[in-house]
This record gives structure tokens, sequence and C-alpha cells, in this order.
């Protein structure tokens, strides 16, 4: 059992949806990326994704490719991005990664598989790995006991989303929209229904990412689905913020509000 299976068996058993955060490792540097993640799981988020910055962002909004962009630039690697997934489990938070497939194949699955297992990091989410290109992956996860969080999407007819789950460990990833990240002004109509095709296929919790940025919103998600997803919302804040303590501090706020939301309706 990975700590991701524990965090949601936990929101479970309280009776609500785990409420699961995204940040950039590195943005706006190393030091306050750490701290808001911490800040976020002290508030009540029960997973982090840790961003690894990319320089092909194609899934993600301006908000988050242009967070990545100044992760670049400020020279983030691998290494910190290990760092912060240590930081967050060291405080006894659920860390996955959140990358695209290139920079692990680039380093080495099982190399990358080893060194994310030392950090404590509990799995990868990887939006832009098909089943098809899966390769040796599912089997160098189950070696180490790291999570696959694989994606569906409303575009997804029933014979790939039982693909998809089929190869899913820790949760199922369910993109609310077609299209980029990014935070919208409603909940996409077609999410429920995504969610109830893809728990037709798998006994997996079922989260639902891509647009939530309010407590309404995170209310309306953890009506139907097993956890909310929450990534620009959070990387707008840190992106506004003048100093790295008003960052912290506005990403705890946020993860507080949000908390308030996924047990306002279940």
């Amino acid at each position: 059992m990975t700590a991701v299976t524990t965090a949601f068996d936990k929101a479970a058993a309280e009776g609500r949806a785990a409420l699961i955060g995204y940040l950039p490792a590195g943005f706006p540097d190393s030091g306050t990326a750490i701290k808001a993640a911490l800040a976020m799981a002290e508030a009540g988020a029960d997973v982090i994704e840790v961003g690894l910055p990319y320089s092909d962002p194609l899934m993600d909004g301006p908000v988050i490719a242009d967070a990545v962009y100044q992760a670049l630039r400020n020279g983030t690697r691998i290494a910190d991005v290990l760092d912060t997934v240590k930081a967050i489990a060291d405080a006894g938070t659920a860390a996955l990664v959140m990358t695209y497939w290139n920079p692990v194949d680039r380093y080495g699955v099982e190399a990358f598989a080893r060194d994310l297992v030392n950090a404590g990091g509990a799995g990868l989410i990887t939006p832009d790995l098909t089943p098809e290109e899966a390769g040796d992956w599912p089997e160098i996860s189950e070696k180490y006991g790291l999570d696959r969080v694989f994606l569906v999407a409303p575009s997804s007819p029933d014979r790939r989303i039982a693909e998809i789950t089929g190869l899913c460990t820790g949760f199922v990833y369910a993109a609310s929209l077609m299209g980029i990240t990014g935070t919208r002004a409603a909940v996409s109509g077609s999410a429920a229904g995504l969610v109830g095709r893809t728990r037709e296929h798998t006994k997996l919790p079922v989260a639902v990412g891509l647009g939530v940025s309010n407590r309404d919103q995170a209310a309306e998600v953890a009506s139907f689905a097993d956890g909310v997803i929450v990534g620009s919302a959070f990387v707008r804040r840190l992106a506004g913020a003048p100093d790295s303590a008003a960052a912290v501090t506005a990403v705890r706020d946020l993860a507080a509000d949000l908390a308030q939301g996924v047990r306002a309706r279940r």
C-alpha cells in the first residue's frame, strides 16, 4: 500500500474527497516551492503533485507554462525535484511527481524510479504517456512499489478507458475537459459523466483535474469524484505574490479554502 492509497483511504473514511495540489519544483525558487508545498499539506492537501519542469509542456496553460519556464531559467534540475519530494514525504504527506515522459526516459526509467523511491516519492503522473508507449514502466514501478497514474479524457472511448485504468495504480486522473490546464469559471459539464464511465472499469479512486480554482468548485467536484486536483490556481497565487513569505501564505490560504470545499458536499 502506497502513501497515495493511504491518503485516499483516509479521505474516504472521513466521508470526503481527497484534495490533491500541484506546484512545480523550483518556482519561484526552490526554497519557496518547498515551503509552499509544506504549507499546502499543513492546510489540508492530502497528496502533493511536484511538477518536473520541462521545456515543452504541451498540456499546460499559460500560468503553469510560465512558471515552468521560470523554474528552468532558475536552473531547476531533477535533483531539485527530488529534494522537493523528499521534504514533502519527510513531513508525512504523499508526494507524486507530475512529469512528461521524455525527462524520465533520458534519465533512465529504472534510475528515476530508484531515486524517486529513495526520496520518499509515491509514484508518477505521466500526462503524455500512453499504454502503448509505457515500455517497461509497469514492471519497474511494480519492482519499486511506485504508483502509475495515467489520464483519461472526455474523448476517451470505453475501450480506451479500460486499457488506461488497467495500467493505473493509486488513482485514475480524469481530465475534466479537452485542452490545456488553467482555471475556469465553472466545472466542465463532462466531468461527472467521465467519472461515472471510468468507475465502470476500475475500483481505483477517480480524481478530477483541470479547471478547479475555488471552494465551491471543489465542493461540486467532490460530490461525484474521489479526489479534486488543483494546479493553476495554486501557481497563480505563487506568481502573484510580492515575496516568498506572501507566496507561502497565499498557497496556505487557498489550500485551506479548498480543503473546506472537499468536505462540504459528499
